[in-house]
């Protein structure tokens, strides 16, 4: 799951303008993209989680154009490693990562590309509520290891195509994803990755993760919006 040096050339870092203040990433658009997926990390991680990088990778060569972001400054950050607040202020996470959708779509060459995604722990819940505030933009949802219950009300209102993969022995998290995908109310899926806790650290579990947002995305972006009554994925 390595970039090849030319796609791995494509990414240069960006700042995004929110209330005033600016979320730093890094953004990569291989020739002929398909599609952008943005990434929110989760818990006390960042844009340079090896994790994230490793799946972003895979979809860049898939052709898929990649925002890896910190929806929290470098001040934020430093604040939260003590009181550990903000990483669960999920309605600030997912209101940066909305504006970083339009400031991304408003821009060539990315303003004509479909939105997917990509949200790992608490992340994935901002992620989803993102998604349903924008849900003529964001085509697709993966979250990884993800607290979609943390996204409350709004699952039911996510159109978005949503797939949650999980480890098998990350029961708790599993337990709430499964809960959580009852909610919600377009195409979804659970894939549950044998023998994986909640980091993916063992062999060969995040490459099942990155090949499956990588099929994910593959196929739902690019399109309109999943009919929101269809509640299965396609395979």
């Amino acid at each position: 799951m390595k970039d090849s040096p030319e796609r791995a050339a494509l990414e240069r870092p960006v700042r995004i303008p929110i209330d005033g203040i600016a979320v730093e990433g890094d953004l990569a658009i291989p020739e002929h993209a398909k599609g952008l997926v943005l990434f929110a990390h989760g818990s006390g991680s960042s844009r340079f989680s090896p994790r994230n990088r490793a799946v972003a990778a895979e979809l860049r060569e898939a052709g898929l154009a990649t925002l890896l972001l910190d929806l929290l400054t470098a001040d934020e950050e430093r604040v939260d490693a003590v009181t550990r607040e903000l990483r669960f202020d999920i309605e600030l996470l997912a209101t940066r990562l909305v504006v970083a959708t339009d400031w991304a779509t408003r821009r060539s060459p990315a303003k004509h590309l479909s939105v997917g995604y990509f949200g790992a722990s608490t992340g994935a819940a901002a992620a989803l509520i993102a998604a349903a505030r924008r849900p003529q933009v964001v085509h697709a949802v993966v979250s990884r290891g993800g607290r979609p219950d943390l996204a409350g009300a709004a699952l039911e209102e996510v159109l978005a195509p949503t797939l949650l993969v999980v480890g098998g022995h990350d029961s708790l998290v599993v337990d709430l994803n499964e809960k959580a995908l009852h909610h919600l109310r377009g195409v979804k899926r659970l894939e549950v990755v044998p023998g994986a806790t909640h980091l993916f650290e063992e062999p060969g579990a995040l490459e099942q993760v990155a090949l499956l947002a990588r099929r994910w995305f593959e196929h739902f972006l690019g399109g309109p919006p999943a009919d929101p009554t269809r509640r299965v994925a396609p395979w």
